[in-house]
């Protein structure tokens, strides 16, 4: 269980790197994360900080991609578990080895794992 929230964690800190990326958030992380260094989670980090003081559109936003991340990881989950169980997550590690197995997966993680990033 512990690795399965390590790989939601690096889910959600890319889920949340792409809504911070996206048009409802980039006001947001140029106003209250100015000067942050993107990478390895910081401006996620920065968002989830100033969670209070995000615009309506931003923190739907970001609803909307941990629901997409929530679905992505229970669809991956017991793939995970059978072909990626020894991979240490972090720094895309557990989605590396899954892409790896890709002949391997099952139906729905292969869908999550094809689905243009946005759209899971």
């Amino acid at each position: 269980m512990a690795i399965l929230a390590g790989v939601f964690c690096l889910s959600m800190a890319a889920g949340v790197s792409a809504a911070q990326n996206a048009k409802p958030c980039a006001e947001d992380v140029a106003k209250l994360c100015k000067g942050v260094q993107p990478g390895q989670g910081r401006l996620a980090q920065c968002l989830k900080e100033h969670s209070n003081e995000l615009s309506p559109a931003c923190k739907e936003n970001i609803k909307i991609v941990k629901e997409k991340i929530q679905d992505f990881v229970q669809a991956c989950k017991a793939d995970k578990e059978r072909l990626c169980k020894d991979i240490i997550p972090g720094a895309g590690r557990i989605i590396q080895c899954l892409k790896q197995h890709e002949g391997e997966l099952s139906p729905a993680c292969k869908e999550k794992m094809e689905q243009p990033k946005g759209r899971q």
